[in-house]
């Protein structure tokens, strides 16, 4: 896919994301959450969550998977130190790293922001929580995107491998699959909830992979530079 056309589709993803936002405040709003919280499309929203149920053993698994998303981000912050520490000059740490950290930091900023302004709340009270927590997006949906998304385009980059990279890609897409479907089926969560974490988390997963095209090349022409000398 060409470079151009990611930034386009990370750009419209967005923009769907923020049309989302708009309607789940304005469209079918009525008090059928935890503690009569009031919640945008109720209708299909709360048809979903009745089919769903609720289920806490794939909560617990969702939160595992996603200390594993962590686990992976915390990975590539350590594998920047240690270029770091090799090549002595932050300059010479790959630029696809100093993506790799806006993009992290960005998610984390996005996380912050919604946790502070709820638009939607869940629609259960999660056990042994006093009360009931903002669910929109969903952060577990938006990490899971972006760390194991992310992580399938750097084994290509990184692991030289053939099977091993196949196998590390397959792993993270399994997880990233196995995190949305946990969350969406725990209950803990709205549909719309999982809908606009698939779309924020796409849209960033999309403009990094556009820079990563970028700072891929500009990488590896250091890296044959410093071979060469």
């Amino acid at each position: 896919m060409k470079t151009k056309l990611k930034f386009t589709i990370g750009i419209i993803l967005a923009v769907l994301f923020a049309v989302l936002i708009v309607l789940v405040r304005t469209v079918d709003v009525a008090a059928i959450g935890a503690e009569d919280t009031s919640v945008g499309f109720a209708s299909a929203n709360g048809a979903f969550h009745e089919l769903t149920g609720e289920s806490m053993t794939l909560y617990k698994v969702a939160d595992y998977l996603g200390y594993a998303a962590l686990l992976l981000c915390g990975f590539f912050a350590v594998f920047g130190v240690v270029q770091l520490i090799k090549r002595k000059s932050f300059a010479k740490v790959d630029k696809t790293i100093y993506a790799l950290g806006c993009l992290y930091a960005v998610t984390i900023a996005i996380y912050v922001l919604f946790d502070k302004i709820a638009v939607n709340y869940r629609p259960i009270v999660i056990p042994g929580d006093e009360h009931v927590e903002a669910s929109f997006p969903s952060s577990h949906t938006v990490l899971a995107i972006v760390a194991f998304g992310s992580a399938i385009l750097l084994a290509r980059y990184y692991i030289k491998n053939a099977a091993l990279r196949r196998a590390s890609q397959a792993l993270c897409a399994a997880a990233l699959a196995a995190t949305v479907f946990c969350r969406l089926w725990s209950g803990v969560h709205w549909l719309t909830d999982i809908i606009g974490g698939a779309l924020i988390g796409a849209s960033l997963l999309f403009i990094w992979s556009g820079f990563f095209d970028r700072t891929a090349k500009a990488d590896a022409l250091a890296e044959a530079h410093r071979h060469d000398r």
